[in-house]
């Protein structure tokens, strides 16, 4: 059990890191600045700050975020998005005076150490561009600027934050406004709500080419057990017997057998085989089986006619170890192949095709999956965090509130209006999407322990 958790974790963690390194990464690109780089929700347990930016670890492992400058749904910033902005701004400072030296050895909390900049900046009232240099190694931005002022004006930094938050200058306010994401263009902020799941679906072809390219372990086409009603057996193929072409193409794994008999269409197939027999030797037998067409349960748990032939594999397996091109192209398709049967079971869940108890699963289902995939190695693992992560990525560009395609939704609409929603009627879709989730917590969280009590 503990190997299950740790499993998940992992997986979980390095999926939610990628997921949110496509809103990062894309938001310092387009200048949006970013407050909080965060794995886990509030309370915040660690972290360190590296620029602009706090990277920390939440105690509630739900999830991760990244938070930028601005609200989301105000129009204009409130008094207390400008008072945050300031002190982010007086962390700026703090950073670079402590990079020069002058905090290096100080441990004071952050009104003191804005102070003590302050009053080495601005003694009089006036910033000096030499002590800036000195003190910061740069003279200071705009912003900080105005922050400075303020401070040596007011005299300490709690009432020169609510002033500033109240009176709001209008070049404070410039500023806030060109590093906020709220006031981005409409292009800049779909591309950036666009990254997250963007960089999940990225994802799973890098990491299938990697495993193609240091080996995977593939199921031979070696028949095992066989059921005696149907095609094979009939035909006269036995357990054991090696399949090593399928209407004259080659085939080197069970994977590309079943295809080949899937897509068949009920016509006759030529198999040719190879049969071991006594001393070592193998023989070579030609054989033409019609398949059946037989309702089989699919990935998503509901009923589909399928053509078979009435084998499964032995279990016989081998290592495949693909050159770059080619494990970048078998990854390319079948990352392609994943997405279209999320797709699919997404569609058959909506549609009512799969029942939704046996199609959903929560944290305890991922707990036991996660390990069971550990246990057969680091391969299967790594392609067990793959369908998660493309999984991750197609969900989020559902359009729901709080999730990014509810995002997308909203900026899709404003492009056709011209205009963004109401604040209100954003308000509204939050707390709606914010319920649904809770619902569906819920939902997978109970089914998940239904299923292990039975």
């Amino acid at each position: 059990m503990i190997t299950s958790i740790v499993a998940a974790v992992v997986v979980f963690a390095i999926l939610i890191v990628v997921h949110e390194a496509g809103h990062f990464f894309v938001a310092k690109r387009m200048g949006v600045r970013v407050l909080r780089f965060s794995i886990g929700y509030p309370p915040r347990i660690w972290g360190i700050r590296r620029g602009e930016t706090d990277y920390a670890i939440g105690a509630t492992p739900l999830g991760g975020y990244v938070r930028m400058l601005g609200d989301e749904i105000s129009d204009q910033p409130s008094a207390a998005t400008v008072e945050n902005y300031v002190r982010e701004i007086e962390q700026d400072l703090i950073g670079a005076a402590k990079t020069n030296g002058l905090l290096s050895r100080e441990n004071r909390d952050q009104d003191d150490a804005i102070k003590a900049i302050v009053a080495e900046i601005a003694a009089d009232g006036a910033i000096s561009p030499e002590r800036s240099r000195l003190i910061l190694g740069r003279e200071p931005k705009v912003e900080e600027s105005i922050v400075i002022r303020e401070i040596a004006a007011c005299g300490t930094p709690k009432l020169a934050r609510e002033r500033l938050g109240e009176n709001k200058p209008s070049a404070l306010i410039e500023q806030f406004n060109a590093r906020a994401f709220p006031t981005q263009p409409l292009r800049r902020r779909f591309a950036i709500v666009l990254a997250g799941p963007a960089a999940n679906i990225l994802f799973a072809p890098i990491v299938i080419a990697l495993i193609f390219m240091l080996g995977a372990p593939i199921t031979l086409p070696v028949i095992g057990d066989m059921q005696k009603d149907l095609p094979a057996y009939a035909a006269g193929l036995r357990s054991g017997d090696r399949v090593l072409s399928v209407n004259g193409t080659k085939v080197d794994s069970w994977d590309e057998l079943s295809a080949l008999v899937k897509s068949s269409g009920g016509s006759p197939i030529h198999f040719v085989i190879q049969r071991p027999e006594a001393g070592g030797k193998a023989a070579t037998l030609d054989f033409t089986i019609r398949p059946k067409l037989v309702p089989e349960t699919t990935i998503y748990g509901s009923k589909k006619p399928m053509w078979i032939i009435g084998v499964l594999p032995r279990g016989d397996e081998r290592i495949r170890r693909d050159g770059p091109i080619d494990a970048c192209k078998r990854a390319v398709i079948q990352t392609g192949n994943m997405i279209v049967a999320l797709i699919l079971g997404i569609y058959q869940i909506v549609s009512g095709a799969t029942p939704v108890r046996q199609a959903l699963g929560g944290p305890i289902m991922i707990a036991q999956v996660a390990g069971r995939e550990a246990q057969q190695g680091l391969a299967d693992l790594a392609m067990f965090a793959v369908m998660l992560s493309i999984e991750l990525g197609i969900i989020n560009l559902l359009p729901v509130p709080l999730l990014d395609g509810g995002h997308l939704l909203f900026f899709a609409i404003e492009g056709l209006r011209g205009k963004p929603l109401k604040v209100r009627h954003r308000e509204i879709a939050m707390e709606v999407g914010l319920f649904l989730l809770f619902i569906l917590m819920a939902f997978v969280i109970i089914n998940d322990i239904s299923r292990i009590i039975g």
